[in-house]
């Protein structure tokens, strides 16, 4: 009793009297994100060991190996190294497959909507009537008059044999026959 009687007799208010819940949530966060700082720099460091610690592995295990062993494990890393360099041009291959396949895709359709407007095209132009009155065909444009060559006349061939001149009658000669 005595110390709400002190409490009472204080001159601060009631609601000061009380601890705070804020101060205990502050307590509790500060000592969560500690925590997470503290993970976080043991996985930091212990991933950076791990890293270290295989390459130390891989060197030892390569030690006690013999000269042959040494050989083939680097002849099938370079293996494993030329097959990733496969792999990835062989991706690049695909990629740019790919991209020609979705060009080419977007070229047939483009084609195709051309077909299909020039289809619409003629069916109406199929089905819409045919004007009944023809139009008349453009006069050509006024040429200027063509000198043409003139033509000779042709003169009959000359006769073989004799002939008259002033329009006496002609002589047969004896040996034609003339009927």
């Amino acid at each position: 009793m005595d110390v709400i009687d002190q409490a009472n007799a204080s001159e601060l208010p009631p609601d000061l009297h009380r601890p705070s819940r804020r101060f205990s949530w502050i307590l509790v966060l500060l000592a969560v994100s500690i925590g997470l700082c503290a993970g976080g720099a043991y996985y930091w460091t212990s991933d950076e060991t791990l890293s270290g610690t295989s390459s130390a592995r891989e060197a030892a295990q390569m030690t006690g190996l013999s000269h042959e062993e040494k050989e083939a494990l680097w002849e099938i890393r370079l293996g494993q190294q030329k097959a990733s360099d496969e792999i990835e041009k062989a991706s690049d291959g695909i990629a740019k497959l790919n991209r020609n396949m979705g060009a080419q895709q977007a070229d047939l359709k483009r084609m195709a909507d051309q077909i299909e407007a020039l289809t619409a095209k003629i069916e109406s132009l199929q089905n819409s009537p045919v004007p009944t009155t023809v139009p008349e065909a453009p006069s050509p444009p006024a040429a200027r008059p063509v000198s043409r060559p003139v033509k000779r006349m042709v003169q009959p061939s000359k006769p073989e044999g004799p002939i008259s001149i002033g329009g006496a009658p002609l002589i047969a000669d004896p040996g034609s026959d003339q009927r």
